[in-house]
């Protein structure tokens, strides 16, 4: 976890102080996001870790990916996504941890918590990342800056972890802002536009939101590799290049324009889980088990947030990294039931060939909508499921309570090791 720093903040220059502040009392947003979460809630958590590369995700002896790397780690090339075992290589004496999902998004919670403190008008982008608007909530502080002070402090005292803050007049901006100084950093950006394009100019144009890998060799093609050639290209080459869409979208935001606001609830669109088997996996029996298992975490997703699902969906990946996907509707109403979902799931991996080993297994649900807009519950279930649906949601709830007391192996569905005959999930 980095040592917090006694004056993290470089504010770029525009016309005055004073011009900044007022520029930012217009529209001032603030991205904030924490530094290495998992890694930096580990070494919180284990005092004995404090300086040493930290590495969360699969052990570097096992097929899986990174999650999160502290600083130390990254110094040494690893960062997340990489295959575990990539990152074994390039750190041998990296100190590899499982995910903890809950304790982390426990101290998101709070994390969130602090920052509603400042403003209600949050929209959170990720379990460790949100954007702030502060109009009408600087008014106990002296500037949006001295706020982006306050809320460092704060996340840093109760939560004893470090959070880099961007300080800018749109979304765009105040993200890129609080990238560029991590950990730890509070950046301000310019307001206005000459100071915006200066400002940009010199950063890679892999810096611009939505420009990867793929998009940066077709402008490397067009002789464009930083902000400020992508400022100074014609418009009329850039769409020929890149086609219309992509070629305005980028010109905008090379001169720092972003007309997003922040919205404060995000709705949900699917719900999923997969799992990676750690040597391929050429049981089928196992697969089935495996994805029973999953549906059973999808289906208590949905009920634990309240959500219905109108669509199953099937996901294999083979040895050779060719994915499968299949889905279907889950049947005349919405449902978060898990006898449906699994009826979904069989149904559409008995359709499946599993003559080859399997990599990884996956099972999601989509269009979603909330419990009580749902379809009026008919009396008794189609087809060969013959609980009726108030007994089934009841029986689901009873099982999701038990397996939050008790563990998710408190109770298992039937004999799982062999294929489910109809009417039997």
């Amino acid at each position: 976890m980095p040592t917090p720093r006694s004056e993290a903040a470089e504010v770029f220059p525009v016309s005055g102080r004073e011009t900044a502040i007022a520029e930012f009392a217009k529209r001032p947003i603030l991205h904030v996001d924490m530094d290495a979460f998992y890694a930096a809630i580990e070494q919180h958590d284990r005092p004995d870790l404090l300086g040493k590369p930290v590495v969360v995700g699969a052990p570097p002896d096992r097929r899986g990916v990174v999650s999160t790397a502290s600083y130390e780690a990254r110094r040494f090339g690893v960062h997340s996504a990489m295959p575990s075992r990539t990152a074994g290589r390039l750190c041998p004496h990296a100190v590899f941890l499982p995910v903890r999902m809950e304790r982390y998004r426990e101290v998101s919670r709070r994390v969130m918590e602090i920052l509603r403190s400042f403003t209600p008008v949050i929209e959170q982008v990720s379990i460790d990342e949100a954007f702030l608007d502060v109009r009408g909530s600087e008014g106990r502080w002296r500037s949006p800056i001295e706020m982006a002070r306050r809320i460092k402090k704060r996340i840093r005292d109760r939560t004893g972890l470090t959070a880099s803050v961007g300080v800018a007049p749109n979304k765009f901006l105040a993200k890129l802002a609080g990238d560029l100084q991590k950990p730890d950093g509070l950046t301000v950006a310019p307001v206005d536009p000459e100071a915006i394009c200066r400002f940009l100019a010199p950063l890679p144009v892999t810096r611009l939101w939505g420009v990867g890998p793929a998009l940066a060799r077709r402008l490397a093609a067009l002789g464009i590799r930083t902000v400020g050639q992508l400022q100074r290209c014609e418009v009329a080459r850039l769409v020929r290049g890149l086609g219309p869409a992509a070629g305005l979208h980028l010109q905008r935001l090379a001169r720092g324009e972003d007309s997003r606001n922040v919205v404060t609830a995000r709705e949900e669109k699917s719900i999923s889980n997969e799992t990676t088997f750690p040597v391929d996996c050429g049981d089928p029996e196992r697969v089935r088990q495996t994805l029973l298992e999953l549906v059973e975490k999808v289906g208590r997703r949905l009920r634990s947030s309240g959500k219905l699902a109108r669509t199953g969906q099937l996901k294999l990946r083979y040895a050779d990294f060719r994915t499968l996907t299949r889905q279907t509707a889950l049947g005349d109403a919405p449902t978060n039931s898990d006898r449906r979902l699994l009826q979904c799931a069989f149904e559409l991996l008995d359709k499946t060939p599993l003559s080859e080993a399997v990599r990884l297994v996956g099972f999601g649900v989509h269009g979603l909508e909330d419990e009580d807009r749902g379809m009026q519950p008919s009396l008794f279930e189609a087809g060969d499921l013959s609980l009726p649906r108030q007994t089934e949601a009841r029986l689901d709830r009873a099982v999701d309570r038990l397996r939050e007391r008790f563990g998710p192996d408190i109770l298992r569905r039937g004999d799982w090791r062999r294929r489910p005959q109809s009417g039997e999930l």
